[in-house]
């Protein structure tokens, strides 16, 4: 049994500790407000659950993700997350996190920005290309031939093994996509971000399954504007 800390308690962050939980997990959630504010949440996932400070879901957690805006990434408990491996779920918009001159121009990533940012930490960019929704109800069984792949970027080997792992466990099979600087290849506004997950005209559709093949085809789609 593994303690999946989970910092910032949002769509993504709520679904995430609903698989965990039902997989057996331990989670240990935060938000900005404070983890009073998590008691409705933590009751509704059972005894599996709990919530604490950052700092302290930072200590506790064996794998701990990070689903906050790109600006709040100078807030994270640097300290209690060395050595760790963290998931990077987070988007860059502009629009809420304001202008990144490395974001905007294509010369970084907000993977990499993370990464510098917890030095000491693995970051491995996940669940950041599909909506909470389908996340939730597109999982599937080990070996099930309608199971769905998600990608993953990250530049320590040992970390992205743990997150195929509870990738596993979660109800889904990895794809590694290679080291954190590939990961601008499922990021907002390209073949291979959360559309990709549905079907249908209108948002957000009916969840599809994404084999291997076609997730490979949306990301050697992608073009990186630094490129074009």
């Amino acid at each position: 049994m593994t303690t999946v800390g989970i910092i910032g308690s949002g769509q993504i962050g709520s679904a995430l500790a609903q698989l965990a939980v039902e997989a057996g997990h331990q989670v240990v959630l935060s938000n900005s407000r404070g983890p009073e504010t998590l008691a409705e949440i933590v009751a509704e996932l059972g005894p599996r659950a709990s919530a604490a400070a950052s700092k302290d879901v930072a200590a506790a957690g064996d794998i701990v993700v990070v689903t906050v805006p790109v600006s709040a990434f100078p807030n994270l408990p640097a300290a209690g997350l060395a050595g760790k491996t963290v998931i990077d779920t987070c988007n860059y918009g502009p629009e809420r996190d304001g202008h990144i001159a490395e974001l905007d121009d294509g010369s970084s990533t907000s993977s990499e920005l993370l990464q510098a940012h917890l030095p000491e930490s693995h970051v491995v960019k996940a669940f950041n290309n599909i909506y909470f929704d389908h996340l939730a109800t597109l999982t599937r069984a080990t070996g099930d031939p309608e199971r769905s792949v998600l990608a993953i970027a990250g530049n320590d080997e040992d970390a992205k093994k743990q997150v195929t792992a509870l990738f596993d466990d979660l109800g889904y099979d990895a794809y590694d996509v290679g080291p954190l600087s590939e990961g601008w290849r499922y990021q907002r506004d390209t073949a291979a971000y959360a559309g990709l997950y549905a079907t249908g005209d209108e948002w957000p559709g009916t969840p599809r399954q994404v084999t291997p093949e076609l997730l490979k085809e949306k990301l050697d789609a992608a073009v990186r504007y630094a490129d074009m």
